[in-house]
């Protein structure tokens, strides 16, 4: 029986690149929800998300990008999870914890992924060697993962007390931070494997 936005029979087109957190969140999200999907995959690193078939799906031409069932785009990888997660208990139903969740989302996007991820990328893809990061990355970088690590000190999971899209979207990145030259050694809450990071 199929959970989240859609119920039923539903089938959904899911554009992703597997090297991709942003694109695995989705893939997570849809198998932990049980959903039915087809997954096509949409390198960036060989220009797939610059061709004018999939610039006619997603202007910014940035994966993921899913086609619902009937037809309408979506794109940015947490919205994508909210939407087919929506109903589910991956997303709080108190409005207060509802919104801590959306908070530790947000920041992912904006103090996580910009320096986790892109640190990750240029040396595991581009292969820059880790001393030559720029080092505001390293540092910004740094400085997200300790937080993280504080906020998982005296529980498993981000909000709640129990597993929700702020623990998928931080564990994308967070799971394959040391590609990046991070390292997870001091930081056990932060390492996978660690509770708040099991997906099931």
């Amino acid at each position: 029986m199929l959970t989240g936005a859609f119920g039923g029979l539903a089938v959904l087109t899911i554009y992703g690149d597997s090297i991709s957190g942003n694109c695995l969140k989705v893939k997570w999200i849809s198998d932990h929800l049980g959903l039915a999907y087809r997954w096509i995959e949409t390198g960036v690193l060989t220009g797939e998300t610059r061709t004018p078939e999939f610039l006619a799906m997603n202007p910014a031409g940035q994966v993921p990008v899913v086609i619902l069932p009937d037809g309408r785009p979506l794109a940015q990888s947490n919205a994508i999870i909210l939407h087919l997660a929506e109903g589910s208990p991956l997303i709080p139903a108190d409005p207060y914890e509802r919104a801590r969740m959306l908070e530790w989302m947000f920041w992912e996007q904006y103090s996580h992924e910009p320096y986790v991820a892109v640190a990750r990328f240029q040396v595991r893809y581009l292969g820059k060697p880790v001393a030559e990061l720029e080092p505001r990355i390293v540092e910004r970088g740094v400085a997200a993962l300790q937080r993280l690590e504080a906020a998982l000190a005296d529980a498993p999971f981000l909000v709640g007390g129990a597993l929700s899209l702020a623990d998928a979207a931080l564990v994308a990145y967070t799971r394959v931070a040391g590609e990046g030259g991070f390292d997870l050694t001091p930081l056990p809450g932060c390492a996978p494997g660690s509770p708040g990071w099991r997906r099931s």
